[in-house]
């Protein structure tokens, strides 16, 4: 019995290297195709890779919502390094940082379904503004619109007290009650 889960696990692990060995050379073709560096290539697999075992790790163990949001937020930022290296996206690495909240908003929305069975709002709301703070820094930091983000916060102010309280109660309706089925 013992030997069957063994084999088992180890051809998992083999299916496992199969699939990333895969796409790492699918990569390696099309940077040598495209003539992009091998290096930027094997920083976004290190993401990817990253990511998949956290995604393997969130199967096998516990804490499966914890690795879950890892390996979405790690495979997210891998899958779009790679995409830049590509110049599939035609964005500087100094000017696509913000993008790193988005990942982490999307990478919440999966954790919190896994955890809870469903969508539940103390996910969605961190999740909606982690992605909304990261839009919002996207467009100052491509230079969408054309003053600044300090001019912005100067005259846009109220707006962001008034989105702070549309967050506020959106969280306090999904706690009321204390019952499990609000939670």
């Amino acid at each position: 019995m013992r030997h069957e889960v063994k084999r088992r696990l180890a051809a998992r692990l083999i299916f496992f290297s199969g699939i990333l060995l895969m796409l790492l050379g699918c990569a390696f073709l099309l940077s040598t195709i495209a003539g992009i560096s091998r290096v930027s290539v094997i920083t976004a697999f290190s993401f990817i890779i990253i990511g998949s075992a956290c995604a393997f790790s969130a199967v096998k163990l516990n804490k499966r919502s914890l690795y879950l949001f890892f390996a979405t937020f790690f495979i997210l930022v891998g899958f779009f390094l790679f995409l830049s290296s590509l110049n599939i996206i035609p964005i500087a690495l100094e000017n696509w940082w913000p993008s790193v909240s988005v990942f982490a908003g999307l990478a919440l929305v999966p954790a919190g379904w896994h955890f809870y069975g469903i969508i539940k709002i103390r996910y969605l709301v961190p999740a909606v503004a982690f992605i909304v703070l990261g839009a919002v820094l996207l467009i100052f930091s491509l230079d969408v619109v054309t003053f600044s983000f300090k001019q912005f916060i100067l005259n846009w102010w109220p707006l962001l007290i008034a989105i702070a309280g549309i967050l506020l109660v959106l969280v306090s309706l999904g706690t009321k009650g204390g019952s499990k089925d609000s939670e």
